[in-house]
């Protein structure tokens, strides 16, 4: 039981830690912001799909971000977006 606790802690962690290495970031202007529809596109017409329990900060159409993401399946799935200063 003991070895088989192990083995699953060890390949939990290894799948976390490659899950983590999977984010990546891009930084454009804002084309649209829809925040019932929880998508925000760039101006290159990437979309991506907003967290969920997103609180919008006052992004605004035409502002610089950076936008933290994942690939899910064939969605950009956003985990954080913040103003370019």
């Amino acid at each position: 039981m003991r070895a088989l606790l192990t083995s699953l802690t060890i390949i939990s962690a290894l799948s976390l830690s490659s899950a983590a290495f999977a984010a990546s970031t891009t930084t454009g202007t804002i084309r649209a912001l829809d925040t019932k529809a929880m998508t925000l596109t760039l101006k290159n017409g990437t979309r991506y799909m907003l967290p969920a329990g997103f609180r919008n900060p006052g992004l605004k159409v035409g502002e610089r971000v950076t936008v933290a993401y994942e690939m899910i399946g064939k969605k950009h799935q956003a985990t954080a977006i913040t103003p370019v200063q």
